[in-house]
């Protein structure tokens, strides 16, 4: 199951890039949620390779899931595979340079069942497909409202 959109940022392609790739708030903010992060290895800076252990709860289970950035190309492009017993998951985000002073930002988010019960849960969300693209293109626009902030803020 694939879910993508796209945003157009008021802000430079390099200042988004460079917010986009801020993965230590990224860590405090899943911490905050109840989500646990811990970074594997001891990266300062982004880099290929660098991988989370996380845990969370979903639909009442413990879940863990491993976070791997695999593709880092600044300023344009980053890809995250997520890894766990039942889901597989790549997420790629791109950015374009429209203008000096404007970026669009695309987010590309594929789910793949590993078993039969993760297979049955895919398909119940294909069934609510368009209620959960509505909710993934809304959570983008927070978000992208976020980094205009941000952005206006260091200006």
């Amino acid at each position: 199951m694939q879910f993508a959109a796209k945003e157009d940022i008021e802000a430079p392609i390099d200042a988004v890039f460079n917010m986009v790739s801020d993965f230590e708030r990224y860590e405090r903010s899943a911490l905050r949620r109840g989500i646990d992060v811990m970074r594997v290895g001891d990266h300062v800076r982004p880099e290929i390779g660098q991988q989370w252990d996380t845990r969370f709860t979903l639909r009442g289970k413990q879940r863990n899931m491993r976070l791997t950035l695999v593709q880092f190309d600044g300023p344009s492009t980053m890809r995250f595979d997520a890894t766990s017993k039942t889901v597989d998951a790549t997420m790629l985000v791109d950015l374009l340079s429209l203008s000096q002073r404007r970026t669009r930002l695309s987010v590309d988010l594929t789910l793949k069942p590993k078993t039969l019960s993760a297979r049955l849960v895919v398909q119940s969300l294909r069934l609510a497909r368009k209620n959960l693209m509505r909710r993934f293109r809304l959570r983008l626009a927070d978000f992208v409202r976020m980094l205009e902030e941000r952005h206006q803020n260091q200006a």
